[in-house]
């Protein structure tokens, strides 16, 4: 152990760089996979078979191993960054559009009638009824996508991708020596720390972006 607490040590600026850079795709690529999937769950919530079709395909994104995926996306995208940031938001789509059609299906039908009888427009209803109370249900969903994308991301490391998976693959790279267990477990403990960090971030958005009435 405290030759692994020397390694961290000398080795900070380096780990927190990599650090830095992995938590940057992962926010890129999942405020990419917020966008879509709310837009793609706003759109199919009120058609049955629309959103069973959506669920189905990003159901499909989501069995696809990822060391397959990032090497089918070689080809058309390359090496680094901009394979990384697709793959992650094929990964992030299901819990996020998921959880959008869940959020605005349970919402009461009766509040929305009285909307309706208030004159408020679908859009109104949308924008100022709908999304606010189906927001929490939501924010669970980019909450899981956050988590697991952390995760998934240090697998890119495999087709050159930024994070803290270079040290990981570099340690396995060296097994038998001396340096391996300090580079796979520098790598892994930074990864578990970022997904507690991004874990707690969210608790607190969602604390102060919801609403009292609905928290209680």
């Amino acid at each position: 152990m405290s030759r692994f607490v020397s390694y961290v040590e000398r080795r900070w600026d380096h780990l927190l760089d990599l650090t830095i850079e992995h938590a940057q795709v992962v926010i890129v690529a999942l405020a990419i996979a917020t966008v879509i999937s709310v837009s793609l769950g706003i759109l199919t919530y009120r058609r049955e078979h629309a959103a069973n079709a959506v669920l189905a395909v990003a159901g499909i994104f989501l069995t696809i191993p990822s060391f397959a995926l990032l090497a089918l996306l070689i080809t058309p995208l390359g090496l680094g960054y901009e394979p990384t940031v697709v793959a992650l938001v094929m990964y992030a789509l299901l819990p996020i559009v998921r959880n959008t059609i869940t959020g605005l299906r349970s919402v009461d039908p009766a509040v929305i009638e009285s909307a309706r009888g208030m004159g408020m427009n679908g859009r109104q209803r949308l924008l100022r009824i709908e999304l606010p109370l189906a927001w929490p249900v939501i924010l669970t969903g980019i909450r899981v996508s956050a988590v697991m994308l952390i995760g998934i991301a240090a697998i890119a490391a495999a087709v050159n991708g930024p994070g803290l998976g270079s040290d990981i693959f570099d340690g396995l790279a060296r097994v038998g020596s001396p340096a391996a267990i300090n580079l796979v477990l520098g790598g892994t403990l930074g990864v578990v720390v970022l997904a507690l960090l991004f874990d707690a971030v969210f608790l607190l958005v969602g604390r102060f972006t919801t609403s009292r009435g609905i928290r209680d």
